[in-house]
């Protein structure tokens, strides 16, 4: 073997030890490439159950006021149906006692998937004591305004922000708002929305509501 064809062969000797190590590294480096990507994906797949529930968490100012436990807590009235639930919210109690005036605690305990807007205390003490027990005395006025703040379907936040819907006293009411601030018929502000209960969603407001 001369000297050319010597080197020629070393040449091809040494090309052949060098690609599948040159094969290896880009295989490796394709696999961190690739795995950049996917851990990201999976990162954020794995983030999206707690962005969810985040997003579908009660909200607003007057939610602080609620229990941190028991029956009155958000995890305590998400397994009573709406009207049990909303008797062990001390900020409801005229709501409860109105619907136990009307006889409607059973009827909204047994309804499915459905809307409650609660009006507060502080939203029934808007309503002059003269006009109030009148209204506490007249069970089919009484009536006619508790249904008025219940939608037979289930809303959520999104719902609402540009939303008119039948309620079960027949009337319509109109909900508007974004993110954590919504009103209902243009005055009622939505102060603890998106409360869970067993067979409703809850969303306190700060003034009642009267049909027309």
């Amino acid at each position: 073997m001369n000297t050319r064809q010597f080197r020629r062969t070393a040449v091809a000797v040494t090309a052949a030890a060098v690609l599948p190590f040159a094969l290896a590294a880009c295989s490796e480096a394709g696999k961190d490439s690739a795995a950049g990507p996917a851990a990201d994906t999976t990162a954020s797949q794995a983030a999206t159950p707690e962005a969810s529930a985040a997003a579908d968490a009660p909200f607003g100012p007057a939610c602080a006021g609620v229990p941190k436990d028991g029956a009155g807590s958000f995890d305590g009235m998400a397994k009573d149906p709406v009207a049990t639930a909303a008797s062990n919210n001390p900020a409801l109690s005229t709501l409860v006692a109105a619907v136990k005036q009307a006889g409607l605690v059973d009827t909204l305990n047994n309804a499915k998937d459905i809307t409650v807007f609660a009006p507060t205390n502080d939203a029934f003490a808007k309503i002059p004591k003269a006009d109030l027990d009148k209204v506490l005395a007249d069970k089919a006025t009484l009536t006619k305004i508790l249904t008025y703040h219940v939608v037979g379907q289930k809303l959520a936040p999104r719902q609402l922000e540009n939303g008119s819907f039948d309620t079960l006293e027949t009337g319509k009411i109109t909900t508007a708002g974004s993110g954590e601030s919504y009103k209902v018929n243009g005055t009622s502000a939505v102060v603890c929305g998106n409360v869970p209960t067993a067979n409703a969603t809850v969303y306190i407001v700060d003034t009642v509501l009267m049909p027309k």
